[in-house]
């Protein structure tokens, strides 16, 4: 939205040369600093392989163009020895990214900044229509005039949806948390509405637990992790991701890890996929809600509900056996995606963190219990940390492009 940050002008023959050698790291510094694994150049030198002068050169222009800040000043730690690195900090002032994700129960849009700091939230809707147009149209009004009232350059937007995102076509196969039809092309209906309301960058979207799991593998509990299998609970049914070395698996067509239809209960609930017993209608909020004997009310979300009946109410009786059966449903699951995927981590979210929380050795007994080889028990089971996690994920799908090109993003090409 504002204007763009000129390029810096290099002064002599060697620093240029340098630059030139480091433009190729330019995307992979900034990603470094914009996961936290770049605190100092002197690491942002060992992690890229460079010089420590090609370190400076990148570092420099990353600042030059408004994305990160060197603190060529910093204090030395008491009792250490030499001259402290630089510091690298996430600049306060830079672009963001207009990210928004979509549930049953509403929408919210949301400014987010590198680091997947969240600078702005509008108020969130509470009803999603059955016209995606109209839909989408409202949350990138709402982001426009996040955008309009903070005056921060956008430089990309995402999407979050709770379906399976078809590739390249970009349509949301099985909607059908929501009204909208199968087969609703949200990428091309989002990028027209991102682009009737001036707003620079690519519009992109994906699968809310695929950006959940890009979020938390990246700013959350998913750190460190190389293969990262995500698996949690919407406001409705649930979804799964897996991470491999840093990238989403997505398969062949987009719709890899649809783990909410794995069967685990041959004579469960009827699924909306045609099967039964599916993870989607067995451990999701309103099957908690109904094992535990309670009827929904429209106050709040389901999955508000569920969430707060296992905080408040895990001494009564029926909630303990619901929490118990879910967590039950839910291990079998685990076991079963462990054993065929060998995960190092397992993050949890939505209800599946209270189940977790409420009776952790329970889960991982089950897990353990299916385990090959005894091996699969000993996998990392841990709860999603982020707030607002599958909205700092369409974010990083929108910053995306930046940090594979920085320049050509920015238009410095």
């Amino acid at each position: 939205m504002s204007g763009k940050t000129a390029p810096r002008t290099v002064g002599d023959g060697s620093t240029r040369t340098r630059l030139e050698r480091g433009r190729g790291a330019l995307g992979p510094a900034l990603e470094l600093v914009h996961t936290g694994r770049a605190p100092t150049r002197a690491v942002l030198t060992t992690e890229l392989g460079v010089t420590r002068a090609t370190a400076g050169a990148v570092a420099a222009e990353l600042e030059s163009l408004g994305l990160i800040r060197v603190d060529s000043h910093p204090s030395a730690a008491t009792g250490s020895q030499g001259r402290p690195s630089h510091r690298l900090h996430l600049a306060d002032d830079g672009p963001v990214v207009l990210a928004a994700q979509i549930h049953s129960d509403g929408f919210r849009a949301a400014l987010v900044a590198l680091g997947g700091r969240i600078v702005a939230t509008a108020p969130g809707c509470g009803t999603v229509g059955a016209d995606p147009a109209g839909v989408l149209g409202a949350v990138v009004a709402a982001g426009a005039d996040l955008l309009a009232a903070t005056g921060r350059r956008c430089v990309g937007a995402g999407l979050a949806v709770p379906s399976a995102v078809a590739e390249p076509e970009g349509t949301a196969l099985n909607p059908v948390h929501l009204a909208w039809p199968p087969g609703s092309p949200v990428r091309d209906v989002f990028a027209e509405q991102v682009r009737a309301a001036g707003i620079e960058g690519p519009a992109l979207t994906g699968n809310d637990v695929n950006l959940t799991a890009l979020a938390e593998y990246r700013h959350g509990a998913g750190r460190g992790a190389r293969d990262l299998l995500c698996v949690a609970t919407g406001h409705t049914g649930v979804g799964g991701a897996l991470v491999l070395d840093g990238k989403l698996h997505t398969g062949s067509s987009g719709l890899a890890l649809e783990v909410g239809h794995l069967r685990v209960d041959p004579e469960g609930r009827p699924c909306h996929c045609g099967g039964r017993g599916c993870l989607d209608v067995e451990t999701d909020p309103l099957a908690f809600l109904i094992a535990a004997g309670r009827t929904p009310g429209p106050e709040v979300s389901h999955l508000r509900q569920a969430k707060d009946l296992i905080r408040d109410a895990y001494a009564d009786p029926a909630v303990r056996r619901a929490t118990e059966r879910l967590i039950d449903r839910l291990g079998l699951g685990l076991a079963g995606l462990v054993n065929i995927l060998n995960p190092d981590r397992i993050i949890l979210g939505g209800l599946h963190t209270s189940l977790l929380e409420a009776d952790p050795e329970r889960l991982r007994a089950v897990v353990a219990d299916r385990s090959l080889w005894g091996r699969s028990g000993g996998v990392p089971i841990l709860p999603c940390v982020l707030d607002h996690n599958s909205l700092v994920g369409a974010a990083e799908l929108a910053w995306q492009p930046v940090l594979d090109d920085p320049l050509a993003a920015l238009g410095h090409d």
